[in-house]
């Protein structure tokens, strides 16, 4: 795949490694910081230069996303979204994506290994919703740089949990000055040093806890799973593949992993 790079901090660089383990070419670079002659400053700019791409992994900032989304998507390319916290506009694009016959796929977190996280949550839920003397909580730490708290992984876990426990309707993410309700579920965030992201979900009684957290060790998962998501969405065939079959709409991580989704229904 020919892929442009929509934002060159660390996880565009983390990001371009795994393109290029997988056999694929970074065509553009688009960041403010570029390097003079290394890229582009603008999408705008690398959409009037005419060059080459298959699919743009987008990974800058909430304040900015949106504007690169929404131009990506007007120029019918297709598009992987790993910025987070721009979720209110959403809808409006998702509704461009149709008018355009565009492509776009985004994620809170397209680490595999937080993927499957999610679905052993959800399954861990489900287990204790006949058990009522297990409150349920947790909490996410991540480096101090983030721009959004909570984190998206973050929400994205609660919703899951909430969608398996009958008791608990609403989630709190702010500070608490007084006991949670029972039907509210506290999910707490801290923001410190260099953590790649770390979420903890507590399954609690007076006799026993029950703790699953998911530790990223680095952001290299999050990379590799955005360029297998780019795969998927262009339809190449693997390393070094090329684009056979172009899927068009709004897609999410749990698209990509549906073939996992379907085996657990069985």
């Amino acid at each position: 795949m020919n892929i442009a790079l929509i934002g060159y901090g660390k996880m565009g660089h983390m990001i371009e490694a795994a393109a290029l383990e997988r056999q694929h070419r970074i065509a553009a670079y688009v960041d403010p910081v570029v390097p003079p002659g290394k890229g582009f400053t603008s999408v705008a700019e690398m959409l009037a230069s005419g060059i080459q791409i298959d699919v743009a992994i987008e990974f800058t900032r909430p304040d900015t996303a949106i504007p690169n989304i929404k131009a990506l998507v007007n120029a019918r390319l297709p598009v992987v979204v790993g910025t987070t916290g721009w979720y209110a506009g959403l809808p409006e694009i998702a509704q461009k994506v149709q008018e355009k016959g565009s492509s776009l796929l985004w994620s809170s977190n397209f680490s595999i290994g937080v993927q499957l996280f999610f679905r052993i949550a959800s399954y861990a839920a489900k287990l204790f919703n006949e058990y009522e003397e297990y409150d349920v909580g947790g909490f996410e730490a991540h480096h101090n740089k983030k721009a959004d708290s909570p984190s998206g992984t973050a929400k994205t876990l609660v919703e899951r949990v909430l969608k398996e426990l009958d008791r608990k309707k609403n989630p709190v993410y702010d500070t608490l000055d007084r006991p949670p309700r029972p039907e509210e579920l506290h999910f707490s965030s801290l923001r410190v040093g260099s953590v790649p992201g770390t979420h903890s979900l507590f399954f609690d009684s007076t006799a026993d806890t029950i703790e699953l957290t998911h530790t990223a060790r680095s952001r290299e998962g999050f990379a590799r799973g955005a360029v297998r998501a780019a795969e998927w969405l262009v339809g190449c065939t693997g390393p070094g593949g090329s684009g056979t079959l172009r899927r068009n709409g709004v897609f999410t991580m749990d698209d990509v992993l549906a073939h996992i989704d379907a085996f657990n229904q069985h």
